[in-house]
């Protein structure tokens, strides 16, 4: 789950980052608003959407009067920001941050990441911030400092010096970027976070460090016992088929393809995606019905399959092993008569109880075709879509 700039920056500042002064608007006039709360002579409108590159886009515009604040926030606000990140569809700006221009002397990159192969989190840092960290790695990836953190003990501040000092902060900077990096540290493991990433953390030329741009990911697994983070979801960020997929405990991400995909199991279904693409098609999502194949969760997956007008077929692949074959073929007669799938249909069953689930769908009198491996399945809706 990813939030918003301004979200990251309201939780960070709980845990003691320091960031800009700024405030969150939603119309013209609550923009200029905030300017004047903030004071200053020139102040930053920031599109708030979740993707990175937004500069580049004209998603962040530099204002120097309440015109300039007022004219920019009309500009920004219901447009659809396009970025290198959103892909060519964009994503809708329906809020801004407005916050003080601040007089930058050098810009620095910090992120926090969780390292699946270590099973630790790593800090890593580079003393050039301010453009994607896939850049820096490819212009200077010796220049790249890292520091893995013990669980057990947690980030240290000698750990935090020393990234610091590799950044080449002086002295009197060094104690405010271990405050910084230690608060986010603090942030990532409290909230279940997977992904704390302050870019640029900024030097000021009157001395102080500040996080100028922050971007927050987070564990949707662990959402249920941060309810103070699940609530800054913002769905109309999301594509609407994955926000439906969430509220019926479905794994779903969209795809470009015209084979839709019902599979149970992350597993499995990578490699059902790779079978498709080895017999000439191409996946038009992936989708995990997880272990509780239960007719309600089918018919569900049936419907956000087919809400993608691309599908021109499907293939259901499910292996029972808590489940029962049975049982699974049920969900699929009952979910088909219920949707009215109107494309070709493949399905694919093995595990426990095989024989009676396709038992059931060559009784069912529905237009299903069954197969008895993958490869074969595969095949058969690649050909069927034709």
């Amino acid at each position: 789950m990813d939030i918003h700039e301004y979200q990251a920056k309201e939780l960070l500042t709980a845990f003691g980052v320091p960031v800009p002064k700024g405030g969150v608007a939603y119309s013209a006039e609550q923009a200029v608003y905030r300017a004047s709360e903030i004071g200053g002579m020139r102040w930053v409108v920031k599109a708030q959407i979740h993707s990175g590159a937004r500069g580049k886009a004209g998603g962040i515009r530099l204002c120097s009067t309440d015109a300039d604040v007022r004219q920019a926030a009309k500009e920004l606000l219901g447009k659809t920001l396009v970025t290198a990140q959103t892909g060519p569809e964009g994503l809708p700006v329906h809020r801004l941050l407005v916050e003080q221009a601040l007089p930058i002397e050098r810009e620095l990159y910090i992120g926090l990441v969780l390292d699946r192969k270590r099973e630790r989190i790593v800090v890593v840092a580079h003393p050039h911030g301010g453009m994607e960290i896939e850049e820096i790695a490819q212009r200077e990836p010796g220049a790249i400092l890292r520091e893995v953190v013990e669980p057990a003990v947690g980030m240290q501040a000698f750990q935090a010096r020393e990234l610091g000092f590799g950044l080449g902060l002086a002295p009197p900077q060094v104690g405010q970027a271990v405050t910084a990096m230690l608060g986010a540290y603090q942030a990532f493991r409290e909230l279940d976070a997977t992904m704390v990433e302050i870019n640029p953390l900024v030097v000021t030329k009157d001395g102080q460090v500040l996080a100028l741009d922050v971007k927050m990911s987070f564990d949707d697994n662990a959402m249920f016992r941060r309810p103070n983070v699940a609530e800054l979801r913002d769905y109309a960020q999301e594509d609407p088929r994955e926000a439906e997929a969430a509220e019926h405990g479905l794994n779903y991400v969209a795809l470009e393809g015209d084979i839709g995909c019902i599979i149970n199991g992350a597993g499995l279904a990578m490699a059902t995606m790779d079978m498709i693409q080895h017999a000439g098609g191409e996946p038009a999502n992936f989708l995990d019905i997880g272990g509780g194949a239960s007719p309600d969760r089918v018919a569900a997956a049936f419907r956000l399959v087919l809400s993608d007008k691309n599908v021109r077929a499907i293939l259901v692949n499910v292996f029972a092993g808590i489940n029962r074959c049975d049982w699974v073929a049920q969900g699929v007669v009952q979910a088909v008569r219920e949707v009215r799938v109107s494309v070709p249909l493949v399905v694919r069953l093995a595990g426990t109880n095989v024989e009676e689930g396709r038992r059931i769908l060559r009784e069912s009198g529905l237009a299903i075709q069954t197969a008895n491996t993958l490869s074969e399945a595969a095949d058969r809706v690649v050909a069927a879509r034709q």
